[in-house]
This record gives C-alpha cells, sequence and structure tokens, in this order.
C-alpha cells in the first residue's frame, strides 16, 4: 500500500512536471485559474455592484472611477465583468457534468455489448448528431425557457454524441484486448469490469475532448446569452453584455469589445491547456 501511494505520488509530480515543461499547457493552466480565481474573489475585488445603476454616469468612457466605462445603465462594466465569469464557468461545470457521463455511458455500453444494443444506442447517436448543434440547442431552450440551468441542459443534450462514439470506438478495440480477458478470468465481469477497467482506459482521451469543448462551449453559452436565451437579467452574462453593447457599438465601442476580449481569452486559455494535454496524455502525440 505504500508503494502505490508513493508510485501514485510520484505520477503526480510526473504529471505537474510535463504540465509545467509545456509551455501551451502551462499558458492554459495558468488562464483557466485565474478566470477561476477571479469567479471566487468576485464579491473582494470587483470595485462596484454589477447591478448598481447610476443613470446620471450612463455610458461613461473609461476613466478613472470606471476602468472600463459604464454601460447604458450606468452600471460598471468592470464590475459586471468580473462577476460576469460566475455564469460562463457554472454553465461549464453543468455541462461538463451531463454531457461527458451521458456520453461516456452510451459509448461504453455500445461498444462493449455490441449486437443490438451497439446499433440502437449508435442510431440514436447519428440522429442527435444530424442536428446542427447550436440550432438544437437554442430549440431547446426557447421550449424549456431561458435560465442557467436550462442553458447548460440544452448544451449537454445536444453535446454528448461525439463522447459516445469516441467511447464505443474504443471500447470495442478493448473489448478485443487481452487486458479485459485477463480480467474475467480471475472473476471481475459486469458492472465491476466496466468501472474498474474500462473507464479508466477511456479517461485521458475523454479530458482532452472536454478540455477541446470548452471553448466552444463557452462561445455556445455567449450564443445564448446574447439572443436573450441565456441568464435571465440584470444578472452580469457575457454574451448579454455583448448584446447590449451592440447597440451602441459606433460611439462606445468598449460597452460590446470588453465582454468580448473576456471571452476571447477564456476560449483561448482553454484551447491551449487542451492543446498541452492532448500532448501529455495522449501517447500518439509527443
Amino acid at each position: 500500500m505504500i508503494v502505490a501511494g508513493a508510485g501514485g505520488r510520484l505520477g503526480d509530480v510526473s504529471f505537474l512536471a510535463r504540465l509545467a515543461r509545456s509551455p501551451s499547457a502551462a499558458a492554459g493552466a495558468v488562464g483557466v485559474a485565474l478566470v477561476v480565481l477571479v469567479a471566487l474573489l468576485a464579491p473582494l475585488i470587483a470595485p462596484y455592484d454589477p447591478n448598481l445603476q447610476e443613470t446620471a454616469n450612463r455610458l461613461a468612457a473609461p476613466q478613472g472611477a470606471h476602468w472600463l466605462g459604464t454601460d447604458a445603465f450606468g452600471r460598471d462594466l468592470l464590475s459586471r465583468l468580473i462577476y460576469g465569469t460566475r455564469p460562463t464557468l457554472l454553465l461549464l461545470m453543468f455541462v461538463v457534468l451531463l454531457m461527458a457521463p451521458l456520453g461516456i455511458l452510451v459509448g461504453i455500453l455500445a461498444g462493449f455489448f455490441g449486437g443490438i444494443v451497439e446499433r440502437v444506442l449508435m442510431r440514436i447517436t447519428d440522429i442527435v448528431m444530424a442536428f446542427p448543434r447550436l440550432v438544437l440547442a437554442f430549440a431547446f431552450v426557447a421550449l424549456i425557457g431561458p435560465g442557467l440551468v436550462n442553458g447548460a441542459l440544452a448544451l449537454a443534450l445536444t453535446s454528448w454524441p461525439a463522447y459516445a462514439r469516441q467511447a464505443r470506438v474504443e471500447t470495442a478495440a478493448l473489448r478485443r484486448n487481452d487486458y479485459l480477458s485477463a480480467a474475467e478470468m480471475v472473476g471481475i465481469r459486469g458492472f465491476r469490469l466496466l468501472w474498474g477497467h474500462v473507464l479508466p482506459m477511456l479517461l485521458p482521451s475523454a479530458i482532452i475532448r472536454i478540455a477541446l469543448d470548452m471553448s466552444g462551449v463557452i462561445l455556445a453559452a455567449a450564443g445564448l446569452g446574447f439572443l436573450g436565451l441565456g441568464v435571465r437579467p440584470p444578472t452580469a452574462e457575457w454574451g448579454s453584455m455583448v448584446a447590449d453593447g451592440t447597440q451602441v457599438i459606433f460611439d462606445q465601442w468598449w460597452i460590446a469589445a470588453a465582454p468580448g476580449f473576456a471571452i476571447f481569452l477564456t476560449s483561448l486559455a482553454f484551447n491551449l491547456l487542451a492543446d498541452g494535454l492532448r500532448d501529455i496524455l495522449d501517447p500518439r502525440h509527443g
């Protein structure tokens, strides 16, 4: 047990060392960590209440009192930008918790059992993939109503097929491997086999795909907010802030530029982290 624990700690240290040696992974990890830190410390670092309206100071240009200016209601843009990290990260968390487990479960069942189970599950997957992802997500939100949870549910229900297809291919390859045959010979079958031996082999590629999909989810969430289908106002959210700024973009361009730049930087951080994780976790990339 002591050896195993030491090995686990050495493995963790080795992973962190490889993460630090990858410029893209290190830059992405720092960027993601900063966004998470800003979301957690928003009440401490935001200079104003994000919903505080000062109509006498509406559409103010960036200045000392308001570093990024104010919006059409006189609300401080910097404070709303800081608080806007919260619904974005919460939506990301909800999507990941729904999207990846559902897709991996469908893929494992299809790849392991094969036959009629595989054909039924994969045909359902193909049907969902046949619809444009964003259009289907917008349709779901339009039906069930706007909101953070509804937006996450809509994005998750349209994003799981890619995980299912990937997990099905990898599970089918493992099913023909001596690794699972040896486990079955010692009496490990059913749920124990899938949970303890198949799932761990799929996690590295699933983690890479999750990281790669995060930037797309951020853009989709911003799209929902831009169309008024995301978080309900007056909650600060980057997509809705961009939508508000487009109404005065030629005169007060900074109102749309600030949240747009935040979306760009956050998406870039997740893309850099995903690229580095692919080099670290995927043996086909070195």
